[in-house]
């Protein structure tokens, strides 16, 4: 994984980008995702209801992880639940949940469906290749946030930034939520707001209907990290980004030639807010 610990975010995130393909694969062939990978791949097809699910630990951790929920791996029982839930049913446990990975677990997975309790076929190559790309996806995104997360909240937004259709589903994601009360200069202290008023305040700042534009996306993005290294700075270490990335250079057997344009921040927070 290339290291991006002490690096400005801007920059941290041109080097993540011109190196995903390679990251990617290098987790494709860690023996442990290999492992999973396979277990998942071969025992899925013959699983037929939540309750067979949960009861295959490494197959369940293995989709947990795909959708983002290994922090709910060991509530088995809540996650049975939500997966034989009712979609249409508003006081079923699903449509309870405000968080939205579950619901795209359950969407995902298809074990209940409008028309009732179904049984998914899991031998479809497309759904097996949709759910590792998910997982392996994750972890990018995952491992990055961990060094820096104002980087990870741009990788998060960039998955579901143009397809986002309400803003519940953004206040279902705590790291759009922190995006867009950054990017649009609305206080995190909102959060503890009623959720319809919270909804009204972001409709008030921004269209929704504008994400569909790639380029107005990107001006969020650049808004949210300039915003987010000045109120969080992280700490340019020229020293460790360079050992970093030789190291990771000298693992692949190759030298890899590059600049990074720090540039200087010559502006207030405060005037990023306006």
């Amino acid at each position: 994984m290339i290291g991006i610990s002490g690096i400005g975010s801007q920059a941290a995130l041109r080097l993540i980008d011109a190196t995903r393909d390679q990251q990617l694969e290098s987790m494709r062939n860690e023996a442990a995702n290999k492992r999973s990978e396979a277990a998942f791949r071969e025992r899925i097809g013959s699983i037929t209801t939540p309750k067979e699910l949960v009861a295959d630990f490494e197959v369940y951790s293995f989709v947990m992880k795909a959708f983002d929920l290994e922090d709910q791996i060991f509530g088995k029982g809540m996650i049975r639940k939500v997966l034989e839930s009712d979609p249409v049913e508003p006081s079923s446990l699903l449509n309870r949940l405000t968080d939205t990975r579950f619901r795209e677990l359950h969407l995902a997975l298809g074990f209940t469906t409008e028309s009732g309790p179904q049984v998914p076929d899991f031998t479809n190559p497309a759904f097996l290749d949709e759910i590792s790309d998910r997982f392996y996806n994750r972890q990018f995104i995952n491992t990055n946030d961990e060094q820096n997360s104002t980087v990870g909240t741009v990788l998060e937004f960039r998955e579901t930034g143009g397809d986002i259709s309400s803003w519940f589903e953004v206040l279902g994601n705590k790291k759009l939520t922190n995006f867009f009360q950054v990017a649009l200069g609305l206080p995190t202290q909102m959060s503890g707001l009623d959720v319809d008023r919270q909804a009204e305040m972001f409709k008030e700042k921004f269209d929704l209907a504008d994400l569909v534009d790639p380029a107005e996306r990107e001006r969020l993005i650049t808004r949210y990290v300039a915003i987010s290294d000045v109120l969080n700075p992280q700490g340019f270490s020229s020293e460790s980004a360079a050992v970093n990335i030789l190291q990771n250079s000298r693992n692949n057997g190759q030298f890899v030639a590059f600049t990074l344009d720090i540039d200087m921040v010559n502006f207030s927070a405060s005037r990023l807010y306006r």
